[in-house]
């Protein structure tokens, strides 16, 4: 499964009311880390089914960015049961990408 880019129309059927977890990426084109980061989304993304990886552009989806709280990017927000369960500010390895998901 790739990384899925999602907009404010179309988050609440991709996250809030998806079966499995999701990660959500809060980033923007502009960010050295977010870019970095990038490359090991695709990779975690493409090789599981238990969860899915998806992408908000905050220079797009501010009301997204205003629900969330999102101050500082990357932020990876996890979801499960259409809830927040976890967060994660900042360039971080691909391990600690994973084990935000395996908890």
């Amino acid at each position: 499964m790739a990384v899925i880019e999602v907009t404010n129309e179309n988050f609440e059927k991709e996250v809030l009311n998806s079966e499995i977890p999701v990660l959500v990426d809060f980033n923007a084109g502009w960010c050295g880390p977010c870019k970095a980061m990038r490359p090991m989304l695709d990779e975690l993304a493409e090789n599981n089914t238990k969860y899915k990886i998806v992408s908000v552009d905050i220079d797009e989806e501010d009301e997204l960015v205003e629900e969330y709280e999102v101050a500082s990017i990357p932020c990876l927000v996890v979801f499960k049961g259409g809830k927040e369960t976890d967060r994660s500010v900042g360039l971080i390895p691909k391990d600690a990408i994973a084990a935000l998901m395996e908890d």
